[in-house]
């Protein structure tokens, strides 16, 4: 018999047949909440009617248009609708299949525009797990170790994770920017460096958002150095924060943008955005790709982008994001296990920690697994696993944000004794 291979488990026990907005339905028929959003990506919950209509009738039309052989409606349609929510000046688009595919495409776009060799990441950053993605990951040595050797011409600098240095945000970013500056001078030369990558929130890394000073730093440096900003915005784009881009809070524009999971609703669709110019001095033939731009993808994205904007969910995720951290908070007082609670809109996190403060993988994995018998999907981040995270469909409401916290507390309960 053929089987999957034995390191693909399933964070949950449960057996999907079908799914409806929040929620998922097992073979035995009970229903699940499902804050994990296939890790983000059906962000207008599962099966929206609007994005089964658009892929069921582009199925029915053209379903492989590979695009740069022919060009297709869904992908003109995709790029006008893109340039109606993307930073001014980032008015070129190129579209790949997943968010590893688009980060590796931004860092060649990178190197070959400025000649340089160099990549500056961010320590705790997730960009994914082919090999250029995964040499620029240090969320967990398990995305990484085993294939060596990785690329070369990665930077490591701080990222101003406040709650793991025991400091205040202020002091955690004034750290990670002089080790910035200092990194500039003794390891990657501004004339070495091509680019700096962050996630305007930690992702795999434990849900940990950047601070407004920071990316500020980041950006005056980039400038100041000429090497590009670039943003992952793989996770936190298309309303997951409470905005539409995650560093729309924090007044910043990159030179390269990427994305991918929220944008077509579950259907594989990544792309990156930089101004023309800037796209202009990729190499020929550096653009490409089989499936990239798939025409039900891209209808799948359109229909998406429609839903976001008229059923208003960059704003549900705001209100129900401050809603659900509330009770996350109110369940944190009153568990010492829980350290901390923090992240953004409807990417929120809990992080689970012993009694003298070292992370607590342990604890954190009884109440996922508790949250599960309470009809609670959830999953673990951070470097030990010790964080539980929070990302439901952006469509969730006030009764399912309180059916979750329900749920929340009783497995934290369960879990933490």
């Amino acid at each position: 018999m053929t089987e999957l291979s034995p390191h693909l488990r399933q964070a949950t026990p449960v057996l999907a047949v079908r799914g409806e907005g929040v929620h998922l339905y097992g073979e035995d028929g009970r229903r699940y909440l499902d804050f994990t959003a296939g890790i983000g990506v059906t962000s207008t919950g599962h099966c929206h009617p609007k994005i089964v209509a658009a892929a069921r009738e582009q199925v029915g039309t053209l379903i492989h248009g590979q695009y740069t052989t022919v060009m297709h409606q869904p992908l003109q349609q995709l790029v006008a609708k893109l340039g109606e929510v993307l930073p001014a000046g980032l008015d070129s688009l190129f579209f790949t299949n997943s968010g590893s595919e688009a980060v590796e495409a931004a860092l060649r776009l990178a190197r070959q525009a400025t000649g340089r060799p160099n990549v500056i990441v961010c320590h705790g950053g997730f960009h994914g797990r082919t090999v250029a993605a995964a040499s620029m990951t240090t969320s967990g040595t398990r995305f990484r170790s085993g294939f060596s050797p990785l690329m070369s011409g990665v930077v490591v600098t701080p990222f101003p994770t406040a709650f793991r240095y025991g400091w205040d945000e202020e002091t955690a970013t004034r750290f990670a920017l002089q080790e910035l500056d200092y990194t500039l001078q003794t390891i990657s030369s501004p004339d070495d460096t091509a680019a700096i990558i962050v996630e305007p929130v930690l992702g795999e890394g434990g849900y940990v958002p950047a601070t407004r000073a920071f990316m500020d730093g980041l950006r005056e440096r980039a400038d100041r150095h000429g090497f590009l900003l670039i943003l992952d915005e793989v996770q936190t784009g298309v309303g997951r924060t409470g905005r539409f881009w995650g560093h729309e809070h924090f007044g910043v524009t990159p030179d390269i943008l990427v994305t991918a999971k929220g944008l077509a609703s579950g259907f594989p669709l990544s792309g990156i955005a930089a101004s023309e110019e800037l796209m202009r001095k990729a190499w020929p033939g550096s653009q490409g790709g089989t499936y990239g731009a798939n025409a039900v993808a891209c209808a799948a994205a359109v229909a998406t982008l429609d839903v976001v904007r008229d059923e208003k969910l960059v704003e549900n995720a705001e209100a129900m994001g401050t809603r659900l951290r509330v009770g996350l908070e109110a369940a944190a007082a009153t568990t010492p296990a829980i350290g901390d609670v923090r992240g953004m809109g409807l990417m929120l996190a809990s992080e689970f920690v012993t009694e003298d403060g070292s992370p607590d993988p342990e604890t954190a994995a009884r109440v996922q697994r508790a949250a599960v018998d309470e009809g609670l999907l959830l999953l673990l981040c951070g470097a030990w696993n010790h964080v539980v995270r929070m990302i439901p469909a952006l469509v969730i409401d006030e009764t399912a944000v309180d059916e979750g916290l329900r749920a929340w507390t009783a497995a934290v309960e369960a879990g933490s004794r």
